[in-house]
């Protein structure tokens, strides 16, 4: 649905994209992760046909954006980080503004509005000034405004910025819904938002692209080694003779707890079957497991691990699952 190829954007002696790639598919939520000032806003700008690109390719369902820039646009939604509402206007007379200026026809202007008044809960408010809405609500109308013409592709910059708990669960439940009808791309430096909404993610520092793939691809990608805490009804000397034979186990650290053994198990992430071995070879030292808990990499710690100083490692990915080209 959408190719980037070598995507660079300076501003005078500043790079705030360098030599970008990546394949965006059909049919998915794909989050675009970064620390702030990492380059999100200025690619989507530019996946929008909102800003000039210094070097690079940008295809949108086979369009190019720089030489077929009606094309292109007319098959993507954007909602900027600051939504583009006229505050003196209703909702209704708003969007239905915003739909002439997309060219939507006179014949299906009215089941336009009706459809995206529906699915982004604002016909309790649709009669009402945007200046008086909340915030969460402005947010709704400014997806609403992005849904108008049928748009294969919605682009959100931030979109949860600024709400309250409750609005962002409401805004995440509706771009989850988004999802099964349109490619959408969302930018974010939210953890749990990712997490929560997206399928694909393509993490971006300093302008440059440093992994892909799905929540748990990354999180497995990047681990290293599990780590397992357990307490069990036995001493430590037992302990550690059950438990270091195993394979795939490095290391064991056991301290006393009363008649219990405290135990915590570093393992290379050796796949399935590593808790079964554990279990059986604690089974075969007739040593009672009363709490075994896992612990693995989460995606803040790769997160932390791809943007700190000197751990980014650009990578060029292709479709979901995050392929290298």
């Amino acid at each position: 649905m959408i190719e980037v190829r070598h995507l660079t954007k300076r501003y005078g002696s500043r790079t705030a994209v360098e030599d970008l790639s990546f394949t965006v598919d059909s049919g998915a939520v794909y989050g675009f992760l970064g620390p702030n000032g990492a380059g999100k806003t200025t690619t989507m700008n530019i996946l929008t046909g909102c800003l000039a690109a210094t070097e690079g390719q940008v295809t949108i369902d086979g369009h190019d954006i720089f030489e077929e820039p009606i094309q292109a646009k007319a098959r993507v939604g954007y909602l900027p980080e600051q939504p583009p509402l006229y505050t003196g206007m209703t909702v209704r007379e708003y969007l239905s503004f915003v739909a002439r200026a997309k060219g939507v026809r006179t014949a299906a202007l009215d089941s336009q509005l009706e459809h995206v008044i529906d699915v982004t809960g604002v016909s309790d408010v649709a009669d009402r000034l945007i200046r008086n809405l909340s915030k969460g609500y402005r947010q709704r109308v400014g997806i609403a405004q992005a849904l108008l013409g049928d748009p294969a592709v919605i682009i959100l910059d931030e979109p949860t910025v600024g709400l309250d708990p409750l609005q962002i669960v409401e805004i995440r439940q509706l771009i989850r819904s988004l999802g099964r009808e349109h490619t959408v791309i969302l930018s974010s430096h939210i953890l749990s938002e990712v997490q929560a909404v997206c399928d694909q993610i393509l993490l971006i520092h300093r302008g440059r692209l440093v992994a892909s793939g799905t929540p748990g691809e990354l999180e497995a990608r990047f681990a290293g080694k599990v780590t397992y805490r357990l307490t069990v009804k036995a001493g430590v000397v037992d302990t550690r003779q059950a438990l270091e034979p195993v394979e795939g186990v490095l290391e064991v650290e056991a301290r006393a707890a009363g008649e219990r053994t405290e135990v915590t198990v570093s393992a290379s992430d050796a796949g399935a079957g590593m808790d079964e071995r554990l279990s059986f070879a604690l089974s075969d030292g007739r040593i009672p497991v009363l709490r075994m808990e896992r612990e693995q990499a989460s995606l803040e710690d790769v997160f932390l691990a791809l943007t700190q100083d000197g751990g980014e490692q650009p990578v060029k990915t292709k479709g979901k699952g995050g392929k290298r080209l």
